[in-house]
């Protein structure tokens, strides 16, 4: 079959049109991710964008939250204590009831004890006695083991109740740091860190002096400038713990 001269010749220029065309599109969306690239560079920081929260934004705000949440339960416990009273009870129940609430720290408490506060060395601090090498970051800040090691020596002697910060220690407190913060149940604190405990002082200051945790710890006190004060009192009052007594698994188990 023979092909019409009329569209012999007309078919190679469509075809360089169709060419043409397609270069173009194909520059045209090439400049387009360079523009949209370009665009994203100059937009995000992926390193230093506000927008993305530290651990340690994350922590402050998870601490926030928690002492409002602690407030209302403070206010709600009061508030049930006080129905509770209200309808009356047997005196011996009540009496009974109340000394389970003291030995749970659940009461604040009142009388002699010992204050000990920790500190940080100086953030310029260097070796202060001869021979000892110059410190590292380490060396100069407190320690989980450090305010762990004051907790123990306090119950060793025979403390009543501790307290650390403003919060009552119970049986299922824990003391944990982050970076350089102390979290507590739920809140965070910065150094100075002030653990109080009720007790005889005599038995409270012998169980700390004795601590080889705490004698560890007084010789960066000695070599970088750490904070270390103990100091007694005849009248010192803890506030009865006022968080969530409620057990918790985080072990994935019903």
């Amino acid at each position: 079959m023979s092909i019409p001269p009329g569209k012999a010749a007309t078919r190679p220029s469509g075809t360089r049109i169709v060419g043409r065309a397609l270069t173009c599109a194909v520059f045209a969306l090439a400049g387009l991710l360079f523009y949209i690239s370009a665009q994203t560079a100059r937009g995000t920081d992926l390193r230093t964008d506000n927008s993305l929260l530290s651990l340690g934004d994350v922590v402050r705000q998870r601490s926030s939250q928690n002492q409002q949440a602690q407030a209302q339960l403070a206010d709600l416990q009061a508030r049930a204590q006080q129905l509770t009273e209200s309808q009356g009870h047997d005196p011996a129940d009540t009496a009974r009831l109340d000394g389970l609430r003291l030995g749970a720290a659940l009461e604040p408490l009142q009388g002699g004890g010992l204050t000990v506060t920790l500190n940080d060395a100086p953030p310029n601090a260097t070796a202060r006695i001869p021979g000892v090498p110059e410190p590292g970051v380490n060396d100069l800040v407190i320690h989980q083991q450090d305010i762990q090691a004051v907790v123990n020596a306090l119950w060793r002697g025979g403390a009543e109740g501790v307290q650390v910060m403003d919060q009552r220690l119970v049986s299922t407190s824990a003391v944990r740091c982050v970076g350089n913060t102390l979290l507590l149940q739920g809140r965070v604190y910065s150094p100075p860190y002030v653990v109080k405990a009720v007790g005889r002082t005599d038995a409270l200051r012998t169980a700390v002096d004795a601590d080889p945790t705490i004698r560890n710890y007084l010789q960066y006190v000695q070599a970088y400038g750490l904070g270390w004060k103990v100091q007694e009192s005849g009248d010192l009052t803890l506030p009865g713990y006022s968080g969530t007594t409620e057990l918790r698994s985080t072990g994935g188990q019903p």
